[in-house]
């Protein structure tokens, strides 16, 4: 296992605060969608993938007017998303702050790792919040008993869990994907092959020795006279 950060749902997305009626707001779906299909007709104007064009976009040296305007796109769907929490006396603007420290001696001439975010106090203020909010909703749902308790006296907080919804997702226009049911069992993709086992891969003692065989030379048989097999 990678030390990399692990984003899983049930921890990171579920109980996420987000913002109140957040899918009847129309601000979100139009900004999100106006960054997402501007970013869609540059990739395919200048023949790049996603990371070709986030290289470039935080990147301080590159000042052409399509990655600018990207910046400004993000920087209005940040606005957005700060407006519908109620925040609006936090800003959105961005600057170019390495990703971590290097050693300028050793570093050389190589691409310095920037990134075009937000400077440390205002993301540690959103933080801050986005965590303040979370415990207020967990304490709510307490009151309301939607918080599960485990069974002997023992009280665990459970993970606040979005519940389902008959409404359309204003991104996607589809219906939002119900939990499996426990009676169809666990869920098994139609594509997933079974595992290979090692030791079918390895020769055992009985497949060396035939194939041994195989490739020795035969001896002649002997030829036996009339005589010698009366005797």
């Amino acid at each position: 296992m990678k030390d990399d950060l692990r984003y899983a749902p049930t921890d990171c997305f579920a109980p996420f605060p987000l913002p109140g009626d957040w899918r009847n707001r129309s601000q979100l779906a139009v900004a999100g969608l106006t960054y997402f299909d501007y970013r869609a007709a540059l990739m395919i104007k200048n023949d790049e993938g996603l990371t070709e064009t986030y290289n470039r976009f935080h990147d301080p040296d590159e000042r052409e007017p399509e990655i600018v305007k990207l910046r400004e796109l993000h920087a209005a769907m940040d606005r957005a998303v700060l407006d519908a929490y109620g925040w609006s006396d936090i800003p959105t603007d961005c600057k170019f702050f390495l990703d971590y420290e290097i050693d300028e001696e050793e570093w050389g001439d190589k691409k310095k790792p920037y990134r075009y975010r937000w400077p440390d106090e205002v993301r540690d203020k959103v933080l801050a919040r986005l965590l303040e909010l979370n415990a207020v909703r967990a304490k709510e749902e307490d009151r309301s008993g939607v918080a599960a308790s485990k069974k002997g006296g023992n009280k665990k907080m459970a993970k606040r869990v979005a519940p389902p919804s008959d409404k359309k997702d204003l991104f996607t226009n589809t219906p939002p994907i119900r939990p499996r049911d426990r009676r169809q069992g666990p869920y098994r993709p139609r594509t997933a092959r079974r595992p290979q086992v090692l030791y079918r891969l390895l020769p055992t003692r009985v497949q060396v020795a035939a194939e041994a065989g195989r490739r020795a030379p035969r001896r002649p048989r002997r030829q036996v006279s009339g005589e010698s097999r009366g005797r």
